[in-house]
């Protein structure tokens, strides 16, 4: 069954017209819960709906243009020059995308709950209403903890400044402002705690199941850097899903496998995200392959974002990744740096997202995969001072990654102190987790325990001079955007550091 088809049927029921998602959302004429919702088949429609919220185009458009994954391609026309130069403010797209966004996923969430619970299910439909308010509360949490991560300074104090926590459907009439990170994670951890008691086991990856709820916690704990939360969660995933062999990891990025997945968004012929969207920003919604090229894969696709060259050269063409990262019709020039114009002849094309049903560029959207199960559990091997070693270790994790990928016995990693142990890490999901949005939160929360920031190859900003970024810089943090100021001045007074 595909999740999107119904969406139609119930997005006006969802959907807050105005800027600001969280407040104004309580509008004359819609279609209240009670008249909208009569039966738990209503209810599950209305769940298609919430689904339907869930995407990660945006975080996955930014983040490739504003770390180190992408230089500009060829056939650029000047998209995303912004971002790659590192320009962000309140007016920026990023923020306002992410934050409006999320917040009409929790609007949408949030309806569903309230009708469900003034709604009393029938003889033989106990389970079903109970994973629907499961799965509804578990969208919640991963809304809020998305907002999270993007919008406050320091996810480890919880007396830091987070979000807006919203667990009911706000007046139009009421200003809310941020709550602390401790406030905020204790509503996501209470949804995850309701979603667990709630959601049966089943094992379609394009559907909330407890495994999500599992990963959630154990990618919020780590991102928190509770790693004796983190560590046991991801190691329990990890050992249920295991890695990918060569061929099913192919396979994943044409939609052919579903080895590794833990969850993901179904995208399909024909569903509300079947277009290329609008281009070189990270308001387009639609074929996640049209984040990078105008037409199709490949160098007559009209590519107008390539691999970013620092990021090239860290593959091995041994490593499965290269073929599922670099299409084969990309010019790799070995000279590229050898003297001016010598990048013209270096072409390297993206292929992550290459299309599925016929349908070029059109992918599902990978949320949680073993793999990054995996890299959680190096942290915290790290973390606690196990990074070197045969077993149970930092090291024995990086080479268990290393031998699925290449197929082959690699090299045991030796790492001198924590700092090396954290940098190769990083330097792994750089690699594994290319263009699925992590970058930016990596280094974010990672960079300054590995060293390392954004380091653009030189050939690649040569034209702006935009060629690193240190970890502690304050865009590590987006921006209140300017659109929810608009409707809530309240929250300028909130805004984060820098901007």
């Amino acid at each position: 069954m595909k999740k999107v088809n119904l969406f139609y049927i119930f997005s006006l029921l969802f959907i807050a017209v105005g800027c600001n998602d969280a407040i104004e959302i309580d509008q004359p004429g819609r279609l209240d819960e009670d008249a909208a919702f009569q039966s738990v088949d209503d209810l599950q429609a209305g769940l298609f709906g919430v689904y339907n919220n869930l995407d990660i185009t945006p975080e996955i458009a930014f983040t490739a243009v504003f770390t180190d994954e992408l230089a500009i391609g060829f056939d650029s026309g000047g998209q995303g020059f912004q971002d790659y130069g590192f320009t962000l403010n309140a007016g920026s797209a990023t923020p306002a995308v992410i934050w409006t966004r999320s917040y009409a996923a929790i609007n949408a969430a949030n309806r569903l709950i309230e009708a469900a619970e003034a709604l009393t299910p029938e003889d033989g439909e106990q389970a079903l209403y109970n994973n629907i308010l499961g799965e509804t509360y578990a969208i919640r949490a991963y809304q809020h903890f998305r907002l999270q991560s993007f919008f406050s300074t320091d996810l480890t104090d919880d007396s830091a400044l987070g979000v807006i926590a919203v667990d009911f459907v706000p007046t139009i009439d009421q200003n809310l402002l941020r709550n602390t990170n401790a406030e905020v994670f204790a509503l996501i951890t209470a949804d995850l705690d309701k979603a667990q008691s709630l959601i049966s086991t089943q094992e379609d990856p394009t559907f909330i199941s407890l495994d999500f709820v599992k990963a959630l916690r154990a990618r919020m704990a780590a991102y928190r850097q509770k790693y004796a939360v983190a560590g046991p969660l991801a190691e329990q995933l990890l050992n249920k899903y295991g890695l990918a062999t060569q061929e099913e990891y192919e396979d994943i990025w044409f939609d052919d496998s579903n080895a590794e997945i833990i969850f993901k968004l179904e995208r399909t012929i024909g569903d509300s995200y079947d277009q290329q969207g609008a281009t070189g920003t990270p308001a387009g919604e639609g074929w996640l392959g049209a984040r990078f090229a105008f037409v199709t894969r490949g160098v007559d696709g009209s590519p107008y974002f390539e691999i970013g060259r620092s990021l090239f050269n860290q593959l091995d063409t041994a490593d499965v990744r290269y073929d599922v990262i670099v299409h084969p019709s990309s010019v790799v020039d070995p000279d590229y740096a050898s003297g001016p114009g010598a990048e013209d002849n270096d072409i390297l094309v993206i292929d992550k997202y290459p299309g599925s049903e016929g349908r070029p560029l059109m992918n599902d959207q990978k949320i949680f995969r073993s793999s990054e199960m995996l890299l959680i559990l190096a942290e915290a091997r790290a973390d606690g001072g196990s990074f070197n070693g045969a077993t149970n270790s930092t090291a024995s994790l990086i080479k268990r990654m290393r031998d699925a990928r290449f197929g082959d016995d690699t090299l045991l990693p030796v790492y001198a102190n924590q700092t090396e142990a954290f940098a190769d890490i990083l330097e792994e999901r750089r690699i594994e987790l290319a263009y699925e949005g992590h970058r930016y939160l990596d280094l974010k929360r990672l960079g300054v325990r590995a060293n390392q920031g954004v380091l653009k190859d030189p050939v690649d900003c040569a034209f702006n001079g935009a060629c690193s970024l240190s970890p502690t810089d304050y865009r590590f943090t987006l921006p209140l955007p300017i659109v929810e100021f608009n409707a809530n001045p309240g929250l300028r007074e909130q805004q984060n550091p820098g901007y």
